[in-house]
């Protein structure tokens, strides 16, 4: 497997690439998609979707659809270098790479008229028509079948990939034996810079994916049950939470209906995750990574065999499309939330945000604020506790708890867990998220916060940003109190592996013990009316 953080590097050279030739065919204006894409802005700015100019708008669609090319063409190579796939479009070692070359030569015999951009679009095709990845590069929703690379573009993508080393082998290799597709998180927070810009791009960490859950997915499963859990990330990303919440499931069943068919079993626990997610090529890649994971846990070695999974994953604003439909967005020509640009699919998942549906609910959702004027003020309406010049993290604040199984009179509330910027703790745009939702004051979506973890001081690779880690379940407070992991201490130096940092192993190792006082934090229970006006002080 190629070094990650090279691969990255190469990439995005590659995307440069794919973005200028695209941006000369949207600014020449003479293409048919071009076209369609002007007609796609003045639709969206005359219902509110975007308060974006034409030309800002335009060069992040352009830059979604070069992104979508690059990403297709790693789809493709990985399945390739690892025979998941039957047949060699791009390249491939040793003699795979003479024989994708010689069939791109007939390819090109056969009909003159065609270019590179016509076969690399017959690689995407192969994974485009396979049952168990129809919807990775889908033909209805990926813009590499209406957006089309220019011909030098598409050879300058085939060549990247046929480089070689002085040996003659690949540079770029993808193969590795355990299938492994945490790299395709690398290329998803550092791929565009314009679109981590865009997004707030940040991959979550497995060690922080994994304590979420250890506080929401599993007490679920134990007060729930297995078969009746269904879980959500609405901020899904590359799908961190989702491949972490898939494996727990399907070790469940597997615990629990060892005689059940494997396939049976893994299919069960895909229907219990849920994911959706604005940035369109991100619910590519977390559908991919679930592809895989899923194919390895049936015991498969080529796509070829793979039935096609049902997934719950969806591309769209969960902002929006999770309460669009409660009249706070009316306009002349119907539901603001019912607007979906061509690569988004959250309409075709009914029910997928549906209030009260989920047993557990994690996210780690994106920190900045909303610069798009239309959009931000779709949210403000939308959601009550956007204060002043909030950040994104309260709106989804609210989505969270609201999502969760509402519990009372004797049935279970559902779990809710992630991780955010602690910026809403004392800027005066968390009044509001605070005093009027995490007291749990509000009746119609009352929130029972639990435990309240200060990860300030930690060092969480990629967050810039202070955090903290809220578990809560949506209900009318229980107690008086509330677990408090409290700092005392920052980590005192950027540790060799960020799982094993000082800070975070007294949070992981201590923090259910009620009184520690240790060197980087302390564990108390403070009282709820504490937490229930703002400012918050977390300091031990």
């Amino acid at each position: 497997m190629a070094d990650s953080e090279d691969l990255v590097k190469g990439l995005r050279g590659l995307l440069k690439i794919a973005v200028a030739d695209l941006t000369a065919q949207a600014e020449a204006g003479d293409a048919e998609w071009a076209r369609q894409l002007r007609a796609e802005y003045d639709r969206a700015f005359a219902k509110g979707r975007t308060g974006q100019s034409w030309s800002v708008w335009r060069a992040s669609e352009v830059d979604q659809a070069g992104v979508s090319w690059v990403l297709s063409s790693v789809f493709v190579r990985f399945c390739e270098d690892n025979g998941l796939i039957d047949g060699v479009w791009i390249t491939g070692p040793g003699d795979r790479g003479q024989f994708a070359l010689d069939a791109e030569a007939v390819f090109y015999r056969q009909d003159p008229s065609r270019n590179a951009r016509d076969w690399l679009r017959q690689g995407f095709g192969v994974l485009a028509d396979l049952p168990a990845t129809s919807d990775v590069v889908s033909r209805g929703h990926s813009p590499v079948w209406r957006v089309p690379l220019g011909a030098d573009a598409s050879k300058q993508t085939l060549d990247f990939w046929r480089e070689t080393r002085d040996d003659g082998s690949l540079r770029w290799s993808l193969a590795d034996p355990d299938l492994g597709t945490r790299f395709l998180g690398d290329i998803y927070q550092d791929l565009s810079e314009a679109a981590k810009k865009q997004y707030a791009l940040l991959q979550t960490p497995v060690f922080v994916e994994e304590f979420i859950l250890d506080q929401t997915l599993d007490p679920a499963i134990a007060e729930f049950g297995l078969s009746e859990v269904k879980m959500i990330d609405p901020s899904c990303g590359s799908g961190h939470f989702l491949l972490g919440a898939f494996a727990r499931l399907l070790e469940g069943w597997t615990e629990q209906a060892p005689g059940m068919d494997v396939r049976e079993r893994v299919q069960r626990a895909l229907d219990q995750v849920h994911g959706v997610d604005l940035n369109p090529f991100a619910v590519d890649i977390a559908r991919f990574r679930l592809t895989v994971a899923a194919l390895k846990a049936s015991g498969l070695s080529r796509l070829s065999e793979a039935p096609r999974y049902k997934y719950h994953l969806a591309s769209g604003d969960s902002l929006l499309a999770g309460l669009g439909r409660q009249g706070v967005l009316l306009d002349d020509d119907g539901d603001l939330a019912d607007h979906a640009y061509p690569a988004e699919d959250v309409h075709e998942h009914p029910g997928i945000l549906e209030p009260g549906r989920y047993q557990v609910v994690v996210g780690n959702p994106p920190y900045i604020t909303v610069k798009d004027k239309a959009l931000n003020e779709a949210y403000r309406r939308a959601y009550p506790t956007c204060h002043r010049q909030y950040a994104l993290s309260v709106p989804f604040m609210e989505l969270l708890f609201r999502l969760a199984v509402r519990g009372g009179l004797g049935s279970p509330a559902g779990f809710v867990g992630q991780i955010t910027s602690n910026s809403f703790m004392k800027r005066e745009f968390g009044t509001k998220v605070i005093e009027d939702l995490l007291s749990g004051k509000d009746p119609d979506n009352p929130v029972d916060l639990t435990e309240v973890i200060d990860t300030s001081g930690a060092y969480i690779p990629g967050h810039g940003t202070p955090t903290v880690i809220l578990i809560g379940r949506r209900r009318a407070p229980v107690g008086q109190t509330v677990h408090a992991v409290l700092g005392v201490r920052g980590e005192p130096g950027q540790p060799a592996d960020a799982a094993r940092g000082l800070v975070w192993n007294e949070i992981v190792h201590r923090s259910d013990q009620l009184g520690f006082e240790g060197t980087y934090v302390s564990v108390r229970e403070l009282p709820r009316s504490v937490l229930s006006r703002h400012p918050w002080s977390l300091s031990g």
